[in-house]
């Protein structure tokens, strides 16, 4: 009988996934909950956004731009500026809800307070600046712009400003408001303030709210000297766009100075239209018109001629009688004017080695700045003036339009290196809240280190890491600040 181990055989190997998955959590009526978890934000994007601005020295340059004779005691003034800002980044865009984020364990790190002032007090900060700090504000934008400009390595071969104006409903008792133009609400007292956007990166950068009345001349020429003046770079080819309120010599006399190439709408005039019977017509297949031409004129008050180009539309149910100069208001996606049978789309350039269609193409690709308008109103809070004086509100207009920005620089920074002018696109602020702000966050504090613990799952870890590591190598050497990004945006 031999003398053997039994079942001396290696077990086998387990085949299979391995551990089972674990459940899923079950959440019901009977579910516990409890109010003992510290330190928990639903606002972790904005740890980028300080990080920013920390990087390009913001609290320096609010200091050193921005004169407020007021002595702020719960909170140094560049604080209050950036505690109204970040609220509106946000989304709450009255003063009033910041009372929804006052213990914020986010936002009370970043301002180093336990908790926000109340809304007098911010009220108060608002109201002791004089009308003149709208201005430092925009001069604050140009000096970030210039910094994250060089720090993002953008380098614009070309510049195209759209220029419009926009129409804000007033309810109450604003100084300023005025029955003007305002066609959503016809007899309503409005502002209407005016602004210019860069298409190429869609920044703001000029504007200024003004009363309901229609800008004049000079006020038109004073605003484009002060959006050229907002571009970083210098020699580089300049481009502007702009629709029929903006048709008059002081406008083009600015356009000329800063050797700007321009395309505006031209306004409906007795004597326009008479050089439109005169000239000679040619079928247009390149355009939506069923007509174009071209010719030289000078309109009454300019001091030179310039090129005008027009498309003509048939419209059989056209007004005969309507023959005369009158002036009408036109519509507002094409800025038509009806003569009888026909529609006419007129534009003056100084572009003169384009074709017609080249023309109208160019300018109906400012229907974007309609839109960057549109989220400015909606999605930073333009429209919610917070007071009844209007130096108030006009630099409550520029905090606004700063936090609007942020948005902007913000994706400068997050762009992928082969991107370049024609390929990039812009994220809405409402997006950008959605895919990059609201991020639950736990802040904890350990052997005198704080630190940020965002959640596993979150989707969007690989464009946070790039853009947290690329804020972090923005340094200022001796004269500038060095690209974080090899590949210049051109």
């Amino acid at each position: 009988m031999k003398n053997r181990k039994q079942n001396s055989a290696n077990p086998p190997v387990k085949q299979g996934a391995g551990e089972k998955p674990a459940e899923a959590n079950k959440i019901n009526a009977s579910t516990h909950y409890d109010f003992n978890a510290k330190n928990l934000t639903p606002y972790g994007g904005l740890f980028p956004v300080v990080t920013m601005l920390e990087k390009v020295g913001f609290q320096s340059l609010v200091e050193e731009c921005l004169t407020v004779n007021r002595l702020t005691r719960a909170m140094p003034m560049s604080k209050f500026v950036l505690a109204i800002v970040l609220g509106l980044y946000v989304g709450f865009a009255r003063l009033s809800q910041l009372r929804f984020m006052a213990k914020d364990p986010m936002l009370t790190g970043i301002l180093q307070v336990v908790a926000l002032p109340g809304q007098s007090t911010f009220w108060r900060f608002l109201a002791s600046l004089h009308i003149n700090v709208q201005r430092q504000v925009l001069k604050l934008q140009r000096k970030l712009r210039e910094r994250v400009w060089a720090a993002a390595n953008v380098r614009l071969k070309s510049c195209t400003l759209d220029t419009d104006t926009t129409v804000h409903t007033l309810y109450g008792k604003q100084m300023g408001a005025r029955k003007a133009y305002n066609p959503g609400k016809k007899g309503k007292k409005s502002y209407q303030p005016i602004l210019t956007f860069l298409a190429e990166t869609r920044e703001y950068l000029a504007g200024q709210l003004r009363n309901g009345n229609k800008p004049t001349g000079k006020q038109i020429a004073d605003h484009l000297a002060e959006a050229f003046q907002s571009i970083p770079e210098t020699g580089v080819k300049r481009f502007a766009r702009a629709d029929s309120g903006f048709y008059c010599w002081d406008a083009v006399e600015a356009y000329v100075k800063w050797d700007c190439k321009f395309v505006v709408v031209a306004r409906k005039t007795a004597r326009l239209l008479e050089q439109l019977r005169k000239a000679d017509w040619k079928p247009s297949p390149m355009t939506d018109a069923d007509e174009e031409c071209e010719f030289r004129y000078q309109p009454d008050g300019w001091k030179s001629e310039f090129r005008f180009v027009a498309l003509r539309y048939h419209d059989p149910e056209g007004d005969e009688e309507d023959e005369e100069g009158t002036e009408q208001e036109p519509a507002e996606q094409y800025q038509l004017f009806a003569c009888g049978k026909v529609k006419y789309r007129v534009f003056v350039t100084n572009i003169e080695t384009q074709p017609i269609d080249w023309v109208a193409w160019f300018y109906n690709r400012r229907a974007g700045a309609e839109n960057l308008i549109k989220e400015a109103n909606n999605d930073v809070g333009l429209t919610a003036h917070p007071s009844g004086r209007f130096g108030m509100n006009a630099n409550h207009f520029q905090l606004a339009m700063l936090a609007y920005n942020l948005n902007c620089w913000l994706l400068l920074f997050q762009r992928p290196e082969e991107e370049t002018v024609e390929t990039l696109k812009h994220t809405m602020l409402s997006t950008a809240r959605l895919r990059f702000l609201f991020v639950a966050a736990k802040i904890w504090r350990h052997a005198g280190q704080t630190g940020i613990s965002y959640g596993d799952h979150y989707e969007e870890q690989g464009l946070f890491h790039r853009l947290m590591s690329r804020l972090g190598r923005v340094v200022l050497p001796g004269e500038g600040f060095a690209p974080v990004i090899p590949v210049a945006l051109e």
